[in-house]
């Protein structure tokens, strides 16, 4: 992994962005951005153009919901949570509305500099890897690698990267059932915790997208406590 990677951080607690940004130098990452509002932190984004962000979700000018989604208008950057706010419910819209990761506090500092430096490699192996020419079909679907889009019918179905990812997995083993374990280690590239609810809420996104009516699904098929699925008929 690159040592000039740049990490924003968006809390406004003094003691916290100290602590981090302590932890972060000690792991070789020394380009590190502070703010302590939402509006100074989406400004910091726009004009340092990070690599990374940690963003905590109650800022005192607004949540840090809203931030994530004005940064998902306009770049795919990892972003980390960072919340005192436990409840699943949270994560979930966390994750929903474009989180790559929830750390609650109180947190261990080598945990969150782990953290950000599996999505920095993770993000700059997506970035490097070849593009490839070749096209995945089965049924309605095809994936275009060389343009990393999908079409569902010829109409484009408009993906983040990690849903391309899932995607790609569910079309070259239609019809097999794949684990959440398998899809976490194939797409996020790190070891599955039993608890981690970032496939389930990744799989409902894609849902949202690829099916007529989601919460009905005809395609990508739940398979209770094995895993999931993409069912399509044989042509």
């Amino acid at each position: 992994m690159s040592t000039n990677k740049k990490v924003l951080i968006i809390d406004d607690e003094e003691d916290i962005l100290r602590l981090i940004k302590t932890v972060l130098k000690k792991e070789g990452i020394e380009n590190v951005i502070t703010a302590t509002t939402a509006k100074e932190g989406f400004v910091q984004f726009q004009n340092k153009h990070p690599d990374i962000v940690l963003l905590d979700i109650m800022l005192p000018d607004g949540e840090g919901y809203d931030v994530c989604k004005q940064i998902r208008n306009i770049s795919n950057v990892p972003i980390l949570f960072l919340s005192a706010k436990t409840e699943e419910i949270d994560k979930l819209l966390g994750f929903a509305i474009g989180g790559d990761d929830y750390i609650t506090k109180p947190f261990s500092p080598k945990e969150v500099a782990y953290r950000v430096k599996a999505h920095l490699r993770r993000a700059e192996y997506i970035q490097s890897e070849p593009l490839k020419e070749t096209k995945i079909k089965a049924g309605p679907f095809e994936l275009d690698e060389d343009k990393a889009e999908l079409t569902k019918n010829g109409q484009v179905i408009e993906l983040k990267p990690k849903e391309l990812g899932l995607m790609k997995i569910f079309l070259q083993n239609k019809n097999k059932v794949i684990s959440k374990e398998q899809l976490y280690d194939a797409v996020w590239g790190e070891e599955f915790f039993g608890m981690d609810n970032t496939v389930m809420v990744h799989i409902r996104r894609l849902r949202e997208k690829i099916e007529d009516q989601p919460s009905h699904p005809q395609y990508l098929m739940t398979v209770k406590g094995l895993g999931y699925k993409l069912a399509i008929e044989d042509e």
